[in-house]
Order: structure tokens, then C-alpha cells, then sequence
């Protein structure tokens, strides 16, 4: 089942962990994982932001469980692409976000993140071992 394992497997399957178990942290303390996300209080303390980020966050837990299903089924390919579009949309939307809402370091942080893990995906880092 996991024949294709390699150790330079370890980062993609990181942001897949993240992305899925991170995810589901708004469900049990929405307020929490606002904050966590680098948002202010007043965002964190609005409860239509913390039901706009639970419905966000079941979006992002089905993408870390479509990068763990195309793990499984060896599809490593398709788990770069995933990656790729993942890293730059949401990276970008994020350090979007972040300006916006005053808290430019976490800009710069979660840009360069997504950024970094969708170069990791484009260059096809996962599918090429």
C-alpha cells in the first residue's frame, strides 16, 4: 500500500497533516483558530467570522484529505498539482487577508509559506522519487 513511501515524501505529506487536522480546529474553538491564524481580536471575538472560518476550514479539510487519497492511491502526480494550486491560491489569498486586516507579518509568513509549498509542488518534488 505505501511501496512508493521516500523520506522526501515527508514535507508534502506535513502540509496534508496540516492541512486536514489544522482544519478541523475551527470546529471545536472557531475564536481560537482565528486567532491562530494570526487574525486580530475583533475578528476572532465576531461570531459571523467564526462561522465563515468553520465553513472555510471543511472546504480545506476535504483538500488535505484529496492530497492524502492521492498519496494512498500513489497518484503522486496529481499530489504535486494539488500542492502547487494549493500553495500559491491560498498563500496568496491569505497574505491578502492578513494585509487587509493589519497584521503584516503574518502577510509575509503565510505568502512565503503557500509560496514555498507550491514550488514544492511545481517542481514535482513528491512524483519525481
Amino acid at each position: 500500500m505505501l511501496s512508493h513511501f521516500a523520506l522526501l515524501h515527508l514535507p508534502g505529506l506535513f502540509v496534508a497533516a496540516a492541512v486536514t487536522f489544522g482544519g478541523l480546529i475551527p470546529f471545536f474553538d472557531a475564536e481560537y483558530a482565528i486567532l491562530e491564524f494570526g487574525l486580530p481580536k475583533r475578528v476572532a471575538t465576531s461570531k459571523p467570522a467564526q462561522a465563515v472560518m468553520i465553513l472555510s476550514s471543511g472546504r480545506v479539510t476535504a483538500i488535505g484529505l484529496i492530497l492524502f487519497t492521492f498519496y494512498f492511491q500513489a497518484k503522486l502526480i496529481e499530489f504535486d498539482t494539488v500542492l502547487t494550486i494549493l500553495g500559491a491560491y491560498v498563500g496568496l489569498v491569505d497574505g491578502y487577508v492578513c494585509v487587509r486586516e493589519g497584521v503584516p507579518n503574518k502577510a509575509v509568513f503565510r505568502t512565503v509559506s503557500g509560496l514555498a509549498i507550491a514550488a514544492w509542488g511545481f517542481l514535482g518534488m513528491t512524483g519525481t522519487t
